[in-house]
């Protein structure tokens, strides 16, 4: 493990709060934050044992991590999640509101169902936690909020509606709270990520990735750790002076 205690991009003593951490990007971050000095927190919805392990990994670079079985679309589950936070670790210093769910289609065939669940699951849920967290950060007068939004959010994409609309929601929250919680030195900042190699990508057919990677300036699809990365340089005091900004982790397919 890297010694980043000196350095203005350590998150050493601090303690790290990451929703949906049991898989794909989420995990990725749980696991990069450890890297550089904090305990985490990851909660998850249905993976259980897949969340244990990614607490072991965090053990093993020895951090102190807990995972937590929480609905992301309720409120008091969030409220729950942050008052455990409080007694087990003393805080949370940084969040990243990255849990999400997709469920494409075209909107003729959408059904209220599919729209109300990724907007609950995607928007929501940030609502539900930086507002669980909102009074002990800013009785600390710091803290800072990440939010995993898309390239969807800002370029839209035909058959996801639902998910556009949601992660469109979350720029505009990151930009409203920013303003709202500068004054407690509280950072909010939202990662934007175009396309990232995950084990959904994974199954898809040779030939459609190979025309998605012709769209991308960089030739290439993203890893989720170059999503990590971004997060972690925002969770610290190295991003003291950037709050309500937007960063395309996209190979520049958004330009």
């Amino acid at each position: 493990m890297t010694d980043m205690s000196s350095t203005p991009f350590s998150l050493e003593g601090k303690t790290a709060l990451v929703t949906g951490g049991s898989r794909g990007i989420g995990k990725t971050i749980a696991l990069d934050l450890a890297d550089a000095g904090a305990d985490v927190i990851i909660t998850y919805a249905r993976s259980g044992e897949a969340a244990e392990q990614v607490v072991r990994e965090i053990v093993k670079k020895g951090r102190k991590g807990k995972a937590v079985k929480a609905d992301a679309v309720a409120f008091a589950e969030a409220e729950n999640v942050v008052s455990m936070a409080l007694e087990e670790f003393g805080g949370i210093d940084i969040l990243v509101n990255n849990a999400g769910i997709t469920r494409d289609t075209l909107i003729l065939r959408m059904s209220e169902e599919q729209w109300d669940e990724v907007i609950h699951t995607n928007l929501k849920s940030v609502f539900n936690y930086s507002k669980a967290v909102m009074k002990p950060m800013m009785k600390k007068r710091a803290g800072s909020i990440i939010n995993i939004s898309s390239i969807v959010g800002r370029a839209g994409n035909a058959g996801q509606t639902n998910y556009a609309a949601s992660k469109a929601g979350i720029i505009g929250f990151t930009k409203a709270l920013a303003k709202e919680v500068a004054s407690r030195n509280i950072r909010v900042n939202t990662v934007a990520p175009g396309y990232i190699e995950t084990e959904m990508t994974e199954k898809l057919d040779k030939k459609v990735l190979q025309a998605i990677e012709e769209n991308i300036p960089l030739g290439r699809a993203g890893k989720s750790e170059e999503v990590a990365h971004t997060v972690r340089f925002l969770a610290g005091d190295g991003s003291s002076y950037i709050t309500g900004a937007l960063f395309a982790v996209d190979g520049g397919m958004g330009m």
